[in-house]
């Protein structure tokens, strides 16, 4: 381990079991934080766990669905019961579901805000409650999305508004309790390596391709990249930062 940014500290992971999530728990295990890596489905939520404990780090898969509140409730008391504190939680978890506003099914719409909304107010009631309840209170990044706030995407709408909505959640109560000790932030990425970012049929060469001319960086980002950009908010090194959105994708938005 090269740093020990987070050594003793309890940090909870949800959507940890692929993609952006699977990065940002490896990143704090690497750094010796005890991570709990919660999702949907255990299969997936086991393999970040194995490969966090192969490069030396301690987590533990926890499956719980961020839309039911008393799933939710019953993962950040779980957490405080069984390592006596939540220092950092990270609101990763989310869906996209895409196509032309008036056309989308309602079905996908609810979808869409049960999860990256509603997924998010429920994890921050929860996690704030616990967190305002420490000594050291807490900190928490949410990850939103370049699409929303900054742009908008013809065929990505709803998409959009979801993590709009996750913006401005985050800064509201960012707001509300900093005076509790609990920081409040959010990151949001741009195309990332992740299967979120391939357009419909579309294979990661020809994805390499298409952002060459898209992106002023040339290319999406990694996993990696804005997994380090969370767990800079999440340090002592951000003290002062209260209700940040920090974009991540390589000045699309620019």
């Amino acid at each position: 381990m090269s740093d020990n940014r987070f050594s003793g500290r309890t940090v909870l992971v949800t959507g940890a079991g692929s993609g952006i999530g699977r990065a940002i728990a490896l990143a704090f295990a690497a750094e010796g934080a005890r991570v709990v890596a919660a999702g949907r489905r255990i299969g997936p939520l086991e393999e970040t766990v194995a490969l966090a404990e192969k490069a030396g780090g301690t987590a533990v898969a926890r499956v719980a669905d961020v839309s039911r509140a008393t799933e939710v409730e019953a993962l950040v008391r779980g957490v405080a019961e069984e390592f006596g504190s939540l220092d950092v939680a990270v609101n990763n978890a989310g869906v996209f579901r895409g196509g032309p506003v008036a056309d989308m099914p309602e079905e996908d719409w609810r979808e869409l805000f049960d999860i990256n909304v509603t997924g998010v107010f429920l994890a921050l009631r929860a996690e704030v409650a616990q967190m305002r309840s420490q000594p050291r209170g807490g900190a928490i990044v949410n990850v939103s999305s370049q699409l929303g706030a900054h742009m908008q995407r013809p065929g990505a709408t709803a998409y959009a508004a979801s993590k709009a909505a996750v913006t401005s959640l985050t800064r509201g109560a960012a707001l509300e309790y900093i005076a509790d000790g609990v920081r409040i932030n959010t990151v949001s990425p741009g195309a990332t390596a992740t299967t979120m970012s391939l357009r419909p049929g579309e294979s990661e060469a020809e994805r390499v391709v298409r952002m060459k001319d898209e992106s002023p960086l040339g290319r999406v980002a990694a996993t990696e990249e804005v997994a380090q950009a969370v767990l800079y908010l999440a340090s002592d090194a951000a003290g002062a930062m209260v209700g940040t959105d920090l974009v991540i994708d390589g000045g699309a938005t620019l």
